[in-house]
Order: C-alpha cells, then sequence, then structure tokens
C-alpha cells in the first residue's frame, strides 16, 4: 500500500488553503481513510463498526444511549449499526437489569478477536504513511494530535500513548 504522503516539508509560505494546518490535516485525514478502508476491507469491518467496536472494548458494556453519545450517531442510524454487529456476532445486546427499557451492548469474544486483526493492520498503516518520520518524531505529532484533540473535545481514545498491548 503506497501513501499520498510526500517527505518534503509542507511549505507555511505558499499561497491557498494547503499553508492552514487544518487544512492539511483534512487532507491527510482523507488519505489515512481510504488507507483503513483498504485495511478494513478483508476484516470485514468498516470504519464506523471498528470504532463502535474499540469503543466498546475501551470502556466495557454501555448503554445503546451512550454508545450513540460516544460515537456521535443519531439513534436510528446507531440501530443499524448495532444490528449488523449483532447480527456478525461482534456485539451483544442485552436488557439492563436495572431499567428494561434500556439495552446494554458489549463487545462479543468474536469482536474483540477482530479488533486485534485491526490493531495490527493500524499498526502497518502508521509504519507506511509515517515513514517519513523517526520514531521520537512520530511520538511528538501523536502527543500533538491528541492534545488537539483534547481540547477542542474531539474523541481521542487510546491517543494516550500508552504502549500496553491488548491483543
Amino acid at each position: 500500500m503506497s501513501t499520498d504522503v510526500t517527505t518534503k516539508p509542507a511549505s507555511r509560505s505558499g499561497d491557498g488553503l494547503a499553508q492552514h494546518t487544518g487544512f492539511l490535516l483534512a487532507r491527510l485525514g482523507r488519505a489515512v481513510t481510504r488507507h483503513y478502508r483498504s485495511a478494513l476491507t478483508p476484516i470485514g469491518l468498516k470504519p464506523r463498526q471498528t470504532s463502535a467496536l474499540l469503543t466498546l472494548r475501551d470502556e466495557g458494556a454501555m448503554s445503546q444511549q451512550a454508545l450513540g453519545a460516544a460515537l456521535d450517531i443519531d439513534a436510528s442510524n446507531l440501530v443499524v449499526l448495532l444490528n449488523d454487529l449483532e447480527g456478525g456476532g461482534l456485539i451483544l445486546r442485552r436488557r439492563d437489569p436495572e431499567d428494561r427499557r434500556r439495552h446494554l451492548v458489549e463487545i462479543s469474544k468474536r469482536g474483540s478477536k477482530l479488533i486485534c486483526e485491526v490493531e495490527h493492520a493500524s499498526t502497518q498503516i502508521d509504519d507506511e504513511f509515517f515513514a517519513g518520520l523517526d520514531s521520537d518524531e512520530r511520538a511528538t505529532l501523536h502527543d500533538l494530535l491528541a492534545r488537539v484533540a483534547q481540547s477542542t473535545d474531539v474523541s481521542a481514545r487510546g491517543a494516550s500513548g500508552d504502549d500496553e498491548e491488548r491483543c
């Protein structure tokens, strides 16, 4: 898989939107998203499904409403997403024993195994996409982006930089 990123430093003195960090991040985001879509296809997942499984793995069982809020997805789209995940045996849904009107959602063993495959694919994408950076630069970039995500209230689950092996 080749990347669309060159190792030439970006010029900030040029004209146009490319001189703005946000615009450059948006372009890079689209490029890395294409790589993730390609990597997830053989695993059998889509990006939104992967986000749901990662959230459930990291946060544990939660109500459908809490999961919808964490994913920033409306209730009707969430139900479709959860139906697909449940149909594939990747999540378990059950009534909340404390409030029978709510459903609790948790990742299944099969879902956890697929997330391990996603983790391995993610490492390969990072290695390819950020090949122009040494390990210190990659760590610095990660830390800076995690700080921006935190300060803008954008979810950065797993962005703490810990190297804890989960899979």
